[in-house]
């Protein structure tokens, strides 16, 4: 019988997720990683704390499986939230998801999976794996396009594709899974959605950094696009590409953060117009159906943030670590530190970092 183990968050979709592995005749191990249980955030909200651990423990215990839980805290505080601080403070700004999909669940987790002897590891992504005929495993988006988490998820090798399970990608609708649960009796069968940013739920990441750092981020210049001095800003690390509102100063007209330098603790302003580019370079290159792009620039679809649409585009590999891309059109508010991720359809070709 093979074995997998089950990376349960204690929300819904990776509780539906373990029972339907354990329908499908594995024999199933769930395992939590504790993420913030020794720090003062106890809110429920917060993905990885108490509450969640004892979810997913109920939900195990229901299906009658063995539970683990890993005390992560230090490799959580070190890997996704150093990480997000490092990003702000260098000007761009972080996709905390994506770096804790790399490093935590398909990094720390499926390590502790091998350890185990278990041939899969799964999660409640939504998102579906297939294997080509040729052997070589590709990465496509979930049937539920609404919830799809293909984004988040271009940066999966040949090696952790080939040890992972998605069993929701299959299904149309949330609410199918929770029909799933109410059906198992499971106690998260109800359970509200992750914030987005889990170490955050109140929304307020520049209080968190300034809490978690004991760091001041000093105020410095707004700057139109020519360099004129607007104004003072209130520290670097509290503004994105595309920003409006919350900037304090009022100049006649609607102005948005176009562009930041933490070197010399710059922001700059500009009008919508500004915001539009063509053209972007992104490191940290990644690609699923092949190892690198060959013969030059490859046509592709492409999406700058994880609510957009694709947009066509034509992609240049400048080396094995960095890309080029044009834009057939402008895109608005291209950002520094977000992740680029190309499609072909309904596969997910790779990605990286824009910068």
């Amino acid at each position: 019988m093979s074995k997998a183990m089950i990376a349960m968050s204690g929300g819904v979709d990776s509780s539906v997720s373990a029972a339907l592995m354990i329908e499908k005749g594995y024999d199933c191990i769930g395992a939590t990683m504790k993420l913030h249980c020794k720090s003062s955030q106890t809110n429920d909200k917060i993905c990885g704390g108490f509450d969640d651990v004892e979810d997913a423990k109920a939900v195990a215990k229901k299906l009658g499986m063995e539970h683990y839980v890993y005390d992560f805290e230090d490799d959580f505080a070190r890997e996704v939230i150093g990480n997000f601080i490092d990003v702000y403070e260098n000007g761009g700004t972080p996709n905390p998801c994506i770096q804790c999909n790399r490093t935590m669940k398909f990094g720390l987790m499926l390590e502790e999976a091998k350890k185990l002897s278990c041939d899969k590891i799964v999660t409640g992504h939504y998102a579906r794996i297939e294997r080509r005929g040729d052997g070589r495993y590709i990465l496509k988006k979930a049937k539920n396009i609404a919830k799809d988490q293909s984004y988040v998820l271009y940066f999966l090798t040949q090696e952790e594709l080939s040890h992972i399970c998605f069993p929701l990608g299959e299904y149309e609708s949330k609410d199918e899974i929770r029909s799933i649960a109410r059906k198992y009796g499971f106690v998260n069968a109800h359970k509200s959605e992750s914030q987005d940013i889990c170490f955050v739920p109140d929304g307020d990441y520049v209080s968190f950094i300034e809490k978690y750092t004991g760091k001041c981020y000093p105020c410095g210049n707004y700057c139109d696009t020519a360099g004129n001095v607007l104004g003072q800003h209130k520290g670097v690390i509290g503004y994105t590409i595309g920003q409006r509102k919350g900037l304090g100063i009022a100049l006649g007209k609607p102005m948005y953060v176009c562009g930041k330098c933490a070197d010399t603790n710059t922001v700059y302003l500009g009008e919508n117009k500004d915001l539009f580019s063509k053209e972007l370079t992104a490191v940290n290159v990644h690609f699923i159906p092949f190892d690198r792009i060959e013969g030059g620039s490859m046509r592709l679809w492409a999406k700058i943030r994880y609510n957009q649409k694709e947009q066509p585009c034509t992609v240049t590999q400048i080396d094995d670590d960095t890309i080029k891309v044009i834009f057939d059109e402008p895109q608005r508010a291209i950002t520094k530190g977000q992740a680029i991720v190309f499609y072909d359809g309904d596969i997910v070709v790779g990605g990286g970092v824009i910068v």
